[in-house]
């Protein structure tokens, strides 16, 4: 692929003008559309090729999790990374479980954006570094709160799953293997029921496991 499409939903005009602007600062990236609601960018996606959609979560006539949730239905390569604000984390269960792949502020630098926008091309999922960072300054001691379903290990390579480590990382501060650690995120999932890393922040954002 020569460039990533890119289709910006939000109702405000200047924010999309403005992360307009500053995607077409850099080759291999084009914005091919844009839209003020959920239900406008469902009218132009049968008729727009699109790779990666910036959906805003709050917005008049649909908002982000039900328009996600249709575009998918309808285009199940979309990749959509969420666009959010401090105080919207009430919001974001209801966007992974439409299936958003990404979190980004609307603050973020560009050369977020744009690692954003590789991670999810990649196959993976992003968190906001300031997200992540916010999630890990407010962490408290879990255990006695714990899902039940967690052991107090499954648990430590969680809190380093939030903070963004691969699982290189986590062995390394937890002075295990990689292997072990990759056997674990494994028993996670498969006890969570989460399929990627954005929702497993969710998850232990709901189960109280971390304090935003």
């Amino acid at each position: 692929m020569d460039e990533v499409r890119i289709v910006l939903v939000d109702d405000h005009a200047l924010f999309r003008n403005g992360l307009n602007g500053l995607l077409s600062m850099r080759g291999g990236y084009r914005v091919v559309g844009e839209a003020a609601d959920g239900a406008e960018f469902l009218k132009m996606l049968p008729v727009t090729a699109v790779d990666v959609v910036f959906m805003d979560i709050a917005m008049p006539v649909m908002g982000g999790a039900d328009a996600t949730r249709e575009a998918l239905a309808l285009r199940p390569d979309l990749k959509v990374i969420c666009l959010s604000m401090f105080g919207e984390e009430s919001y974001y269960s209801r966007m992974v479980e439409a299936g958003a792949r990404g979190f980004l502020l609307k603050d973020s630098s560009i050369d977020e954006v744009f690692a954003a926008i590789d991670a999810v091309m990649a196959g993976g999922s992003y968190f906001s570094e300031r997200l992540l960072a916010s999630i890990s300054s407010r962490m408290h001691d879990a255990e006695g709160r714990a899902s039940e379903e967690l052991s107090s290990r499954e648990i430590e390579i969680l809190f380093g799953i939030c903070r963004g480590l691969s699982n290189q990382e986590i062995a390394d501060k937890l002075f295990i293997s990689k292997r072990t650690v990759d056997a674990h995120r494994a028993n996670i999932l498969e006890k969570t029921g989460c399929k990627n890393t954005a929702s497993l922040v969710v998850y232990a954002i709901r189960n109280h496991l971390v304090d935003l």
